[in-house]
């Protein structure tokens, strides 16, 4: 056998002194296909006609080397990454020539095959193939069924041994360096969405769409369950056994910066190429349509069976643009004008209060015309494009004081405020240095702003390490919490009026009031006694109004009753201070750490709550005008202050005990530290490179359905801020978020939330749509996910296969651009993109009608 490798390089060299050699083998090459003639002469019939693609692929296997079931679905991707050449001059595996390259003397390369000792029984099959007589037989009928129909599995293998040589022989027992990762980052990037994308990726992904039952085989770091029971404690144990590989294992949808993707920490590759093999084979290709590959007919007969029932299926959505009077602003549960109209009173803002319709709406909110993709951060917190909040009533109202100005094509945001005409950062800085306890950044991390305008005051303190949840009523000042979420600060329509704010208690570090013009001292300071319930003890609230430095008689009346209600509270006037360049003063108060004071009082007003009552009872809770008392034991959340920032992100919170279950089912401490080690890995080896994602485009994030916040606390090293949101059908996980130096909101997905639509650049949601599905109209919620998802905003679903599937199928029925799908073991992963479309039809909202 050793002869016939040296009769093919003598051939091509020419060398004479080999000519005896030659004809020699010639000869015994002769007698032995004679022979063979003989006794087998069906068998290459029988292979080229009758035996089907699958048994091909077999015989090759058997050639390759110990770990070859594991690589070949890596190599499946792209045939042609390997030159020519590279598999000519390889003569340690030569077994794989003739299939590469049958037009180059594919006669004489399976003599090779004869000197491979480890697939013996495959000589006499392959000898013919020597043959000048089997030539024609064998080209016209192995071309078409090994490269359409073989998915490249022998192809790949063979590429990598002939350009490896003897050393590949070792590399495939542990995993192909430069050659598997190119083959899998090149085929996995993702076109579902119709091949848009498909100039980035040089691949076949469909190769490995129609082998996604294998996929196990390809997935080393998923062995374990992966699928998330509706139980909390079945998600923590997919979560432990493998369900973070998920994220591990994203397919892409190429966006501009998607092929900068790299997964870094597992990756073998030496070229930089997007992911390693072990990652992005996991995931299933469909519909993929790149260049330079073969799919195969079970991959297009797949595809086309799953794209004609999407098409039946979206068939079945029939969305219509929203006809109501807020048009391009509309928000359901604050535009009920028909519950609004049946009010019997005003008097406490009701008006402005939640209103929600019985039915929640299924129609798409209309875009302002001429809306262009929001100016991207830093830059939009002072300039933001005036046809995507067309109005202009704030700007002649308030432009004196610097909040907001006209500016051509453009709405500007000088910084200012009604009490810091000069710029946030110094009125900021003012602030610390009135009250140094303050501490912005490491002692105060989150705070509450009430009253907040266009939001410039929370905008200006990321500079400073500090969150800002900003509030305000709807179109009290036109659309001031528009311009805020446009310039890409956190803030929610809201009032205070009948109902406690959605918020946990004993949460903020501080509470600001700048010129809010809330009545605090009436009716037994019912709205002040409702920020010292979600004011941490310990903590400040900067009240910045006239009261404190005027003498207007309107002024010193609201003073006194201020001075003696706080004083009734409890709170410590810490400094009344006056800005000189702002020309305002600023009184700063402290929540009492212990209840001394309240049990020396000598009147027991305002009262003390009774002990039944839940500080942290806040979704549709009535206010009431009382106070709770201070948590003292050394294990009661809000006794002790937390960690500084940054270090309290990743501490786990004292009050959480071991003694404790945690909602994944572990002792809490536990629970907490593995949720956000999942998240850190979701995130790090998927989102941030995996999906495709432009994060630089990404401001406005929320968690539709957060537990410990470990996915915003997975995000800290970049310029977003994260919604948290805790559904009011889960487990109350919200006071630890805050205390991690985060925050969020409780909310009921049935329900609209309190934004504007186009608020959020990104959302996330973790299992929510499963567990709503069992009470909502999902239409309705996903209605409410493009309200208030920002054209070309992207959503992250992960979730159960079926529902993965049906929010694929209406993502698609709103034109929406389906970035990536993966499924196994009944949980699946889903990213999509919103588009510009809007329907052409409209339905009438009737109570949203004036």
């Amino acid at each position: 056998m050793a002869l016939g490798k040296y009769s093919r390089v003598d051939n091509r060299r020419h060398n004479s002194s080999y000519c005896s050699t030659v004809t020699i083998v010639v000869f015994v090459g002769l007698c032995l296909v004679g022979a063979w003639m003989m006794t087998s002469s069906s068998v290459v019939p029988g292979q080229n006609v009758d035996v089907p693609a699958q048994e091909n692929k077999n015989e090759v296997k058997q050639q390759v080397t110990e770990s070859n079931e594991i690589n070949t679905k890596q190599f499946e991707d792209n045939p042609g990454d390997l030159p020519e050449d590279a598999t000519k001059g390889d003569n340690s595996m030569p077994e794989e020539k003739p299939e590469e390259k049958p037009e180059e003397k594919p006669e004489e390369k399976p003599d090779a095959t004869k000197g491979d000792d480890s697939v013996p029984e495959e000589k006499p099959e392959e000898k013919p193939e020597e043959k000048p007589e089997e030539k024609p037989e064998e080209k016209p009928e192995e071309k078409p069924e090994e490269k359409p129909v073989e998915k490249t599995d022998e192809k790949s293998n063979e590429e990598t041994k002939s350009d490896d040589g003897s050393d590949t022989e070792t590399q495939n027992g542990v995993n192909n360096t430069e050659d598997v990762d190119a083959k899998t980052n090149d085929g996995e990037t993702n076109t579902e969405d119709g091949g848009k994308k498909a100039d980035d990726s040089e691949g076949n992904a469909a190769g490995q769409g129609d082998s996604e039952e294998n996929s196990t085989e390809k997935k080393p770091d998923t062995d374990e369950t992966e699928t998330k029971s509706d139980e909390n404690a079945g998600e923590y144990k997919d979560r432990e056994t493998g369900n973070d590989q998920l994220d591990e294992k994203v397919d892409q949808k190429d966006d501009k910066d998607s092929d900068k993707s790299s997964d870094g920490q597992a990756n073998n590759q030496s070229s930089g190429e997007l992911l390693p093999s072990g990652a992005q084979s996991e995931l299933s290709n469909e519909t993929s349509t790149q260049s330079g590959s073969w799919s195969t007919q079970a991959a297009e007969s797949k595809n086309e069976k799953e794209t004609q029932q999407s098409s039946n299926q979206q068939k079945g959505y029939n969305w219509k643009l929203c006809n109501v009077t807020a048009g391009p602003d509309f928000i359901p549960c604050l535009d009920n004008l028909q519950a609004i109209r049946s009010l019997q009173s005003t008097k406490h803002y009701e008006h402005r209060e939640r209103h929600c319709p019985e039915e929640p709406p299924t129609c798409l909110v209309l875009l302002p015309e001429g809306y262009k993709r929001p100016i991207e951060w830093p830059t939009s917190r002072e300039k933001i494009w005036y046809h995507n909040v067309p109005h202009t009533q704030l700007a002649q109202y308030k432009g004196h004081q610097n909040w907001v100005k006209v500016t051509g094509e453009f709405l500007t945001f000088p910084g200012g405020g009604t009490q810091f005409q000069h710029g946030a950062l110094h009125y900021i800085d003012f602030l610390n240095e009135s009250v140094p306890g303050i501490a912005w950044g490491k002692r105060t991390r989150v705070i509450l702003d009430v009253g907040c305008g266009v939001a410039s005051f929370g905008g200006y303190l990321f500079d400073r390490d500090v969150l800002a949840m900003s509030f305000a009523p709807k179109d009290e000042h036109e659309a001031q919490i528009q311009f805020a979420l446009e310039r890409g600060i956190p803030a929610i329509s809201a009032v205070m009026g009948t109902k406690r704010l959605p918020y946990p208690g004993r949460v903020f570090d501080a509470v600001h009031c700048a010129r809010c013009r809330v009545p605090w001292h009436i009716e037994g300071g019912k709205l002040l006694l409702e920020l010292n319930r979600v004011l941490r003890p310990g903590g400040f609230f900067v009240w910045s109004a006239t009261p404190v430095y005027q003498k207007l008689a309107e002024d010193v009346e609201i003073w006194q009753a201020m001075t003696e209600l706080t004083k009734a509270m409890c709170w410590e006037l810490v400094s009344i201070n006056k800005d000189k360049l702002n020309g305002v003063g600023v009184a700063t108060y402290r929540k009492p750490t212990s209840n001394d004071c309240y049990e020396k009082r000598s009147k027991q007003e305002p009262p003390l709550c009774e002990a039944s009552d839940d500080p942290n009872a806040a979704w549709n809770v009535p206010l009431q005008a009382c106070m709770h008392k201070v948590p003292v034991g050394s294990l009661e959340r809000g006794s002790q202050w937390p960690e500084q920032w940054p270090a309290r992100l990743d501490k786990t919170p004292y009050w959480m005990l071991s003694s404790q279950v945690g909602v994944y089912g572990k002792p809490a401490p536990e629970d907490f530290t593995a949720d956000y080690e999942h998240w850190k890995r979701v995130v790090s080896n998927s989102y941030l490179n995996g999906i495709g994602l432009n994060w630089s485009s990404v401001r406005n994030a929320m968690d539709m359905r957060s537990v410990y916040g470990g996915f915003a606390a997975a995000l800290k090293e970049l310029n977003v801020w994260v919604m948290n949101v805790v559904t009011a059908d889960s487990p109350d996980t919200l006071p630890i978020i805050y205390e991690r130096g985060l925050f969020g909101i409780y909310h009921d997905w049935c329900e609209s939330f309190n934004t504007y639509p186009r608020s959020y650049d990104l959302l996330h949601a973790d299992h929510l749509f499963s567990k709503v599905k069992k009470r909502c109209n999902l239409a309705a919620v996903f209605a409410e996910v493009d309200r208030i998802l920002r054209p070309e905003g992207k959503l992250i679903v992960r979730d159960k296969v079926e529902i993965i599937n049906e929010l694929e199928n209406m993502a698609r029925s709103m034109q929406w651009e389906v970035r990536m799908t993966y499924s196994k073991d009944k949980e699946g992963l889903l990213c999509v993109q919103k588009s510009m479309w809007r329907p052409k039809e409209s339905e009438t909202i009737n109570y949203a009608i004036a």
